[in-house]
């Protein structure tokens, strides 16, 4: 074993650190501040111009850094706060001198420690379904410019009743689906040769990336989003110039495609979700996932080049502690290339969540690959592999289920993989870390 390019980890004591590492990175406190949240995009434009060509390239996923607009402080989680359970678990880590770039990161991820406390740690979930109404129908579109013609139009879709369409018998309630999925349920996970047993897929994947720090012994250490529930669908009246629904025909998909503006929607969420479902138990101790059925994001909405966001995870600053949430489609609509229908952009939302819960767990610059054009710091563990999946999983309903490779902790910070099999992701893409630094410039 070489002893150049290890990586030291040191694991800082409790979660009083937590408190020093999110008022280093938080904005000052204040009525509102503003977030970057790194969202995964495809650019719905490029793909209806593919398709009209007849080509068969597709255009690949690309990172974008949206500001969002969130109400009060930044969060600030400290050790009375997490150890009276008014919060989700934290453990946090410092990185030494990491290999790719020989400096110190600090960060913070949900659980326990797998390095000196592996537990199981339960984290409650709500699947929050939505019905959604637009108000405007595109007509046409100007394949020089990606923009939409419109017209009055009024277009329902709700998360949580049975479609006729892209969904079929006992498969057609896309909540129910999810709930299915094994992103929340048990299903037998292999990665790399070695059985993870009975287990969601994204504790079977932290299982995976911290699997040398566990001596090989993962039966101590576990993520679990349990219990995981459905709440009552909340409805969306959107104002026609925040919205517009693309009519199946009008590209030759199999359903109505939903459009809704990225930060209208995240501000909708912040100001009037949130505090409605708290009365359903929605608080910080929990990860609500507003959840959407073949409903994209983007702004302007009339503008396919900004389009689509497929999910994003984020945190609303008001109250404290932090609420994460996180935004996921189930899309079976035929619009984007199979590798990101289905569950897939949940799966990635979701790892993000638990390993990058505020999205500032800074890492030595990577980029150009997957669907990062430029070049990125943070421990986004899906962006590295957007649109790449593990072998496909059917559930005892059926139904088959894409589930999105991701990338280990090893990646991020270089030497020494603390991995399976000394890989750097779940499915073995990634043999080797993320090698030399990104550009000096993070705006490309």
């Amino acid at each position: 074993m070489s002893h150049i390019g290890k990586l030291c980890v040191s694991l800082l004591s409790g979660l009083a650190s937590l408190a020093m590492l999110s008022a280093a990175a938080a904005a000052p406190p204040g009525p509102v501040m503003e977030k970057n949240v790194t969202v995964t995009v495809i650019n719905a434009a490029d793909l209806i111009r593919a398709r009209s060509s007849g080509s068969q390239e597709l255009p690949q996923v690309h990172d974008q850094q949206m500001s969002l607009t969130s109400f009060g402080p930044a969060p600030r989680i400290d050790a009375q706060t997490a150890n009276n359970g008014r919060s989700l678990p934290f453990w946090v880590f410092q990185v030494k001198n990491a290999p790719r770039d020989g400096a110190n990161h600090v960060g913070a991820m949900v659980g326990t420690s797998p390095f000196s406390e592996p537990q199981t740690s339960r984290i409650p979930t709500v699947i929050v379904p939505m019905i959604i109404t637009t108000h405007t129908v595109a007509v046409s579109f100007d394949p020089k410019t990606g923009i939409l013609g419109t017209t009055p139009g009024d277009v329902t879709q709700n998360s949580g009743a049975p479609q006729s369409t892209c969904l079929t018998p006992p498969n057609n309630v896309p909540s129910t689906l999810v709930l299915q999925s094994p992103i929340f349920q048990n299903a037998p996970f292999n990665l790399g040769g070695i059985s993870f047993g009975n287990t969601q897929y994204i504790d079977a994947f932290q299982r995976a990336n911290f699997f040398q720090a566990l001596g090989g012994d993962t039966s101590r250490y576990h993520v679990l989003f349990d219990p995981v529930r459905i709440t009552q669908p909340v409805t969306l009246d959107v104002p026609a110039n925040e919205g517009l629904a693309i009519p199946a025909q009008a590209f030759g998909l199999c359903g109505t495609v939903q459009i809704l503006d990225f930060n209208w929607f995240d501000g909708f969420i912040n100001g009037t979700l949130l505090p409605q479902l708290a009365s359903q138990g929605v608080d910080p101790r929990t990860i609500p996932v507003f959840f959407l059925y073949n409903t994209d994001l983007a702004s302007p909405v009339t503008d396919l080049n900004t389009c689509c966001v497929l999910g994003y995870h984020s945190f609303a600053g008001e109250p404290t502690p932090s609420q994460t949430y996180s935004v996921a489609e189930i899309d079976v609509s035929g619009l984007f290339p199979p590798g990101d229908e289905n569950t897939e952009p949940l799966s990635h939302e979701m790892a993000e969540l638990v390993d990058d819960p505020y999205a500032d767990n800074e890492v030595p610059p990577w980029g150009h690959i997957g669907q990062q054009g430029g070049c990125q710091e943070n421990l986004e563990d899906g962006d590295p592999l957007s649109g790449t999946i593990i072998p496909t999983v059917t559930m005892p309903n059926g139904f088959t289920y894409n589930l999105q490779e991701l990338a280990f902790f090893s990646w991020f910070f270089g030497g020494e993989s603390l991995g399976i099999n000394g890989w750097y992701s779940d499915n073995g893409t990634f043999r080797t870390d993320a090698g030399p630094q990104c550009g000096a410039d993070l705006t490309q």
